[in-house]
Order: structure tokens, then sequence, then C-alpha cells
């Protein structure tokens, strides 16, 4: 019987556990004393390790390369070679008659690893040529990724899951860790046992509800009116912190010309909010010495008014002074396992590795000489986005789609909308491990090995890198992601070659200031992370658990931008006919599209 170390597949939590592979299956897991889980395992962490074995429960696993030689034709059982040589010819014929942007590709927010999606857009940039990449992070926290970068200048959280339960106060808008994070659940059930307060702002009465010490219920759709009537009550009751916002923010007066129109009675009907309880909650909010988090989750980012919302909720902790210092700040917690680690690694349409702009000449000119390419032949404009797919399909802008280790059919909210749209392309590839419904009408499908069957590094929703070690060999003829998409440059005609994640990794970093010190050595241990930003390669160095330390944030000047918006009603009200509201939920046993 064997342990292999590996970092838990499903939520952004990062917990560390064993697999124990007994004649070549996995047959167990148990929690390993990693930095967010010190040992503790959910129900997904414990028991949801079977699918590397095949066990066919809702998909089989896809185990050769197949192609449909015609369009419309059948699948075909191929070689590798013949697989991405097809590919490669098709793609080639393509990007000659339409250009680059005909192509768009869509990296994998879940168990491939930090090292592959890397591959992938260096594959995409610079031996496609386009910026056409981006992630399920545009349909998930993609708003708080843009909005977090336009207040204070990076789109992460900017506390760490641990000292989570060191704070004074958490306030949770819109998010329900008992069933999308059990473990960051635990560190809040921590938090109250120390003696924080807790604050629930929710439609719903979620479990973290019945431990808060004060929970409010608003009405759905009524978000950013609710966060600007907080925001009122913490200036108009002199709760804001005035130094702070003197010496480390911007635009307070602009501000403030929005949201003095927000008194909590003024809202009272949108939000369905008795006055005093927003009163209430400011105050709790605003004077928790010496600190205070708002965490947020799907209840903010699926909304109308995502990325309103969080140019607020940034504000508002500048406004209070509760951000950059311990245990205090912003804390949007990720959904799938690696969807921070996606953006990391800039499967962005707008952003390389490591949040650089891709619209910034001297970082186009960093990587054009890194990766050995012409400067001209990384665009400097930015990409398509996901969800723009269909009208780009329809208006004949995009003629070719990989998708690398997402389900759209299933997971987007028209099927038979993303059905017609990938049934119009002249080549649809699909990378992956399971014959989803997406997968089954391909063109090209390109088997890739599991979570469990290979390495790499993840990062948890916290920033915190932590690496991970294949457990049991490849299924049939599946091959690592970085192989697959370094084999088809090469046939493409910019040839690329690893050994190993590692050489992959230490690229990546070299080209990342905020992650050069996230060596592999540093992650080796059994309680190993590096927590970007880390610039330092000493082993005991692990990085900023907490971000924008003394107010100095990583905005171009160094101060947080201020942002406010008016609220708009959602799109749809209920009225006579329709009288109900549907409020999408996520059970803990429940992990994305069930694939």
């Amino acid at each position: 019987m064997e342990k292999h170390m590996a970092v838990c597949p499903y939520c952004g939590a990062g917990c560390k556990l064993n697999l124990i592979v007994d004649d070549g299956m996995v047959i167990g897991a148990e929690g390993l004393d990693g930095v967010t889980n010190e040992g503790e395992l959910c129900l997904k962490g414990l028991s949801g390790f079977d699918f590397i074995n095949d066990t066919k429960i809702l998909t089989p696993r896809i185990l050769h390369p197949m192609i449909r030689r015609e369009k419309g034709g059948e699948l075909e059982r191929v070689t590798w070679d013949e697989a991405l040589d097809f590919t490669a010819k098709k793609l080639m014929a393509i990007k000659e008659k339409y250009g680059p942007d005909a192509i768009m590709l869509t990296g994998s927010s879940r168990g491939p690893g930090n090292e592959a999606n890397y591959v992938m857009q260096k594959f995409t940039r610079a031996c496609v040529g386009t910026n056409n990449i981006d992630n399920c992070a545009r349909t998930c926290h993609g708003p708080s990724v843009i909005g977090l970068m336009d207040t204070v200048g990076s789109g992460a959280m900017s506390v760490s899951i641990p000292n989570m339960e060191n704070a004074d106060l958490i306030m949770l808008f819109g998010y329900n860790p008992s069933a999308s994070h059990p473990i960051v659940a635990r560190r809040i059930v921590k938090a109250k046992e120390k003696g924080a307060k807790i604050i629930v702002v929710d439609p719903r009465s979620i479990e973290t509800a019945r431990i808060a010490d004060l929970y409010i219920q608003i009405k759905n759709g009524c978000n950013l009116a609710f966060m600007n009537a907080f925001a009122n009550v913490i200036v108009s009751e002199n709760l804001h912190d005035r130094a702070f916002i003197d010496a480390h923010t911007n635009g307070f007066d602009e501000w403030w010309e929005t949201i003095k129109n927000y008194t909590p009675e003024s809202v009272q009907d949108i939000t369905g909010v008795e006055p005093a309880l927003i009163h209430q909650a400011a105050e709790m909010y605003a004077t928790a010495k010496p600190s205070a988090i708002i965490g947020w989750g799907m209840g903010v980012c699926q909304q109308k008014q995502n990325l309103k919302t969080v140019h607020t909720i940034a504000s508002i902790a500048c406004v209070a002074g509760q951000i950059g210092k311990p245990n205090s700040g912003l804390a949007p917690v990720r959904g799938q396992n690696n969807v921070q680690g996606s953006c990391d690694m800039g499967m962005l349409p707008n952003l390389y590795p490591g949040y650089q702009k891709v619209t910034d000449p001297a970082v186009r000119a960093k990587f054009a000489k890194a990766w050995g390419v012409p400067e001209e032949k990384l665009p400097l404009e930015e990409g398509y986005k996901l969800t723009d797919l269909g009208h780009l399909v329809d208006e004949g802008k995009v003629h070719c789609f990989y998708n690398y280790g997402e389900d759209p059919v299933q997971t987007e909210p028209d099927s038979a909308g993303m059905r017609k749209t990938l049934s119009e392309l002249d080549l649809f590839i699909c990378q992956d491990i399971f014959m989803t419904q997406t997968t089954m009408l391909a063109d090209v499908i390109l088997p890739a090995t599991s979570w469990g069957e290979h390495e790499g590094v993840f990062t948890a929703s916290d920033r915190s890198f932590q690496h991970f070690d294949a457990a049991v060999p490849p299924k049939g003829e599946c091959r690592h992601d970085w192989e697959i998409f370094a084999d088809l440059s090469t046939r493409m005609g910019y040839p690329m070659h690893y050994d190993n994640t590692e050489q992959i990794w230490n690229e990546c970093i070299s080209l990342c200031p905020n992650f050069v010190g996230a060596t592999y050595e540093k992650m080796a241990p059994e309680g190993g992370y590096a927590q970007w930003p880390v610039k330092s390669t000493d082993v005991n160095d692990h990085g900023t658990p907490d971000m924008f330390a003394g107010g100095k944030f990583t905005t171009k000047d160094g101060r947080a931008n201020l942002m406010a918006h008016d609220w708009e009603a959602p799109s749809e009200l209920p009225d006579d006919e329709y009288p109900l509201i549907l409020c999408t939920v996520r059970e803990v046993g429940h992990y994305s599209c069930r694939s």
C-alpha cells in the first residue's frame, strides 16, 4: 500500500491529503496537516476520489484520441500522431484563411494544475498568435478579479483562510461556506469560538446564519442598494477612518456624491430590510477592533451589477480602514479548486501570467523575449471573452473553439444555444477526461490524464501555491495536458518541449515578479506552501498572508480607488403572472456540473 500527497481537486480551500493506493487503484483518502485544513477533510475530500478509477457512475473516462474526418461524421479512434497531425492541419488552415483571432480557447480551472494552464496560454499567444483565451472565472468570480484590480490593484483574497479565525468580525455577503467550502466554514466557527462577531447577509437562512450575531435577510437583486446604504451609514455616522482615506485612497468626494443618496431608509423597499439593522451592521463592522473581513461568493458575482457591487465592497473596506492590516480585508472565496490558479496563469484575454496586462508594450516585450518570438507575434489588443462565444460564431469572427476541461453544454445558461454554437464551428476540439455532453459534440477528442495521474501546482483561493503528486499511472492512452499542447504547438511550427512540470513552473515564476519565490522546494513538505506575493526564495519565507500592509495598494500610484455606482433594478421582477424568484444553490455533496 502506498500514500501520495495531493491537494483536494474540489473547492478553492486547498486542503492537503494523502491518496491511498493499493495495486494501482486509489482506495482511500486521509487528511494531511496542510496550512488550510490541518488534517481535516470535508465530504468531497474524503470520498470524491473514485472517479480516478473510472467507475462509470455518470460518464466514462476517455481513454484514446478520436476524430471526425468530416463535419458531422462519426467519431473514429485514431493514434496520437494522427489526431495531432489532423488537429494541427485544421488549425493552421483556419488561421491562414481567417487569421489567428478566428481561434478561441478556454483554460481549465479544475484538476490539470497551473503548469498545464501556463503551457496552454503560451500555445495560444506564442503559437496561435491571439489573446483569445479565457476560463470559467468569467462566469463566477470574474467580477471579483476585475473589480478588485480596479479598486485595490490585485484580484484575489487580501487575507488568508487560516487567519480568518483570528478576525474580530466576519461579514458574509451572498456566500454560504458550509456548503461550498466546509473547511472555510470551520475557520469561521473557530473565529466565533474565539469571540468574533458574525454578520450574515443573504436571502436564505443559511447554516452560518444559525451562529450569526446578526442575520439580515435581504431581497434578491438588491445587493448594490444594500451595500450603498451600508457605506452611507459608515460615513454619515462618522464611523469612517478619515486618516486612512486621506493617506491611502483616491476619489472620496466623488464616491460620497453617489453614496450620500442611499440612506437605509431610502432603500428599505428595495432591500426589504429594517433601516435599524443596516445601521447596526455597519456600526459593528466599522468599529470592529482590530480587524474585520467581508467575504462574498456567487450571491454577489452572478448578479446583474456584480462588478459594481465588488467595487463598493472594496471601497467600504478602505473607507472603514478595515484593510491593510493583519486578519482584515476582502475575501472573495473562489469556487473550483484552481480557478485562482487559472487566472494566475494568464488564462484571461487581457492578462499574461502574474496579472501583467497584454496591452503593456514592456510586458509584451518581456514575454516575447522569453518565448523566442517577435514582439509583433503577441498582440497588444485584448482577446475575446468566453461569454461572447455565441455572438462571435454567429458573426463569423470565430471558426474554431478549443475547449479544455470544461463542459459548457451543461454549465452555460442556454444549453440549446450552446449546442447550436458548437455545431456551427469549422472545428471544435475537446481535451478532457470524461465523455461529457460537450465532448460528445467535438470534432477532435484528446484524452488527458486526471487529477491523481499527474503532478503540478494548484493555487488556493487565498493565493497559496501548493504542490500535488501523481498517485497512479495514466489510464489507457491518456497523456498529460501540457504534453499535448507542446506536441501540437511543435507541429504548428512553434517548437515547445519540457521534461517535467518543474521546468514549466520555473519558467512561469521567472516571468512573474509576485511568484518568483514559489519554488517546488518550498512546497515539497507536507505543510509546504507559498502565498503570493512571494518574492524571496528563502525556504522559510512563505509569502504574504495579508496584502496591502500599511495601506500600500498595488494600483499604479499605490492608493486605492474608491468607486460608487447607482443601483439598477434586476432585468426581471416578479409580477402577477410570474410571482416567484428562483434562487439557485449548491449542496455540500455536489460539485460543478456532475461530470
